[in-house]
């Protein structure tokens, strides 16, 4: 309702990645308004397969995800800007306009890491480590979801769920799940 009052016009809604990307062939938008935590193909994923379109639409993420962790993930998969649904919904008219007139829109906090606590920093150092879908995993398991449900969600096996276990273990530091959580946690991944 926003975006029409202001003359835009929704050419198309869904609420999985796999849609979305069937949409964005049919409509051709010149924005899209993505989510990353959305099931069946995570947002990311979902950003660099629209990147890999090689159209001149315009990508903006809209999510409650930590922008420190995910803002320049999106970047680097393609995203022209990064908003976050806690902020004012006049930002996310900001960030719209700024990106259809060809600039990119990201928080700048998530940009550079100064200010932020020596053990947050140094978990962000680790968090470098970890690849995209390793870090939507976590996510989940942060959310409380089980390896099987994960494994329904992202269409993976129980067992590839249990091998993004053992290398976020490993990338993290990390000597348990609860250790793992407890760290996604920390950094705003629930």
């Amino acid at each position: 309702m926003l975006l029409e009052h202001e003359g835009y016009k929704v050419v198309g809604e869904t609420d999985n990645g796999c849609d979305a990307i069937q949409m964005v062939r049919e409509c051709q938008p010149d924005l899209i308004i993505l989510d990353i935590s959305i099931p069946k193909l995570d947002g990311l994923e979902v950003l660099c397969r629209f990147n890999a379109m090689s159209t001149s639409m315009k990508t903006l993420v809209l999510t409650a995800q930590s922008p420190t962790l995910f803002a320049t993930r999106c970047m680097r998969s393609g995203a022209d800007g990064y908003v976050c649904k806690e902020g004012d919904l006049s930002e996310l008219l900001s960030a719209i306009r700024a990106v259809l007139s060809g600039y990119n829109y990201f928080p700048s906090q998530a940009l550079n890491a100064n200010g932020v606590d020596t053990t947050i920093s140094k978990e962000l150092e680790l968090f470098k480590a970890v690849n995209d879908r390793e870090l939507m995993v976590l996510q989940l398991f942060a959310q409380g979801r089980t390896n099987k449900e994960i494994a329904k969600g992202m269409f993976l096996s129980n067992k590839t769920v249990s091998t993004y276990k053992k290398r976020l273990m490993q990338k993290l530091q990390a000597k348990s799940l609860v250790e793992l959580i407890e760290m996604a946690k920390r950094n705003a991944l629930v």
